[in-house]
C-alpha cells in the first residue's frame, strides 16, 4: 500500500485551507453553469479564480495535462479536456478542481462534483445521486482503525443494489504536498488486496464513486489524446470527490487477510 503521510496540526491546518479554496472554486462554477456554454469558458473561470486567490490550477501541466481543470461531459468517466464543446440542456458535467494554495510549494485540495445541465431525465437523475450518496457512505467509514476495504465495500455494495456498477480502474488517492500519493483507494471491494487499517491525522481524497448507470459493467477506455477516459457502452457517468482528514494520531498496521 505504501507509506503514509502523517500531517502535524500546522499541515493539517493549511491542507484545510487548500480544501477550502477548491470547494469554493467549485461551487463558484456551479454558479455560473448553463447551457451553450463550453467547456473552455469552464477552464477560463476555475483558471482566473484561483489565480485572484493566490493559488494555481494543479491540473495545468501536470504530466502534460493542457488545461487548469477537468472537465467530464456525459460518458466521459474522468479527465476530461476542456475545449470547444458546448453544454446541452439534459447533459451532465463533472467538473474536477485541484488547487495549489499557496502557488509556490502550496498544499493540493481536490474537489470534484457532476452538475446538471438544464432538466435531467429520470435515469441521469438516478445516476448523479446514486453517486453523490456512495460518496455520502464512503466518507461515513473512514474513522482510525478502519480498514480501506471498508470505503470500497460500502460504495459497490449501495451501487449494485441501485442497479449502476463502479468503476473500477480509476482510484481514490492520498493527498498532500503530492497531487496523488498513497494510499490508493479503489471503490469495490478488494478481499484479496493487501489492506492497512486508517491512519489517523492522514489526508486522503474519499474514493470518487463513479457508477455508470445500468446493469452493463463498466467498460473505460483511454482516448487518443491520452487522457479523456471514455465508456465504451456510452453509458452515463458521474463522480463525486472529496477531500478527509482523519483527527488523532493512530500507528499504521499493516494487514494482509481482506476486510
Amino acid at each position: 500500500m505504501g507509506s503514509v503521510k502523517i500531517l502535524s496540526k500546522r499541515e493539517a491546518q493549511r491542507m484545510r485551507e487548500a480544501g477550502a479554496l477548491a470547494a469554493e472554486t467549485l461551487c463558484h462554477v456551479g454558479r455560473l453553469l448553463e447551457a451553450g456554454m463550453t467547456t473552455e469558458d469552464i477552464n477560463t473561470i476555475v483558471h482566473d479564480y484561483t489565480l485572484a486567490a493566490g493559488a494555481r490550477p494543479a491540473p495545468l501541466n501536470y504530466k502534460g495535462f493542457p488545461k487548469s481543470v477537468c472537465t467530464s461531459v456525459n460518458h466521459v468517466v474522468c479527465h476530461g479536456i476542456p475545449g470547444p464543446q458546448k453544454l446541452r440542456d439534459g447533459d451532465i458535467i463533472n467538473v474536477d478542481v485541484t488547487s495549489v494554495l499557496p502557488a509556490v510549494n502550496g498544499w493540493f485540495g481536490d474537489t470534484s462534483a457532476t452538475f446538471y445541465i438544464g432538466e435531467p431525465s429520470a435515469l441521469t437523475k438516478h445516476v448523479v445521486e446514486v453517486a453523490r450518496e456512495c460518496l455520502e457512505l464512503g466518507i461515513a467509514v473512514v474513522k482510525p482503525g478502519a480498514r480501506i476495504g471498508d470505503i470500497g465495500h460500502a460504495i459497490q455494495t449501495y451501487a449494485e443494489a441501485k442497479g449502476c456498477s463502479v468503476v473500477r480502474t480509476y482510484t481514490g488517492h492520498g493527498i498532500h504536498r503530492i497531487f496523488h500519493d498513497s494510499p490508493s483507494v479503489p471503490p469495490e471491494m478488494m478481499t484479496s488486496l493487501a489492506l492497512a487499517p486508517l491512519p489517523a491525522n492522514a489526508l486522503g481524497v474519499a474514493p470518487p464513486s463513479s457508477p455508470p448507470l445500468g446493469t452493463l459493467l463498466s467498460s473505460p477506455s483511454l482516448g487518443g489524446d491520452t487522457w479523456q477516459v471514455h465508456e465504451l457502452q456510452q453509458v452515463l457517468d458521474a463522480a463525486q470527490d472529496a477531500g478527509v482528514r482523519l483527527p488523532k494520531p493512530a500507528r499504521l498496521e499493516q494487514r494482509v487477510d481482506g476486510f
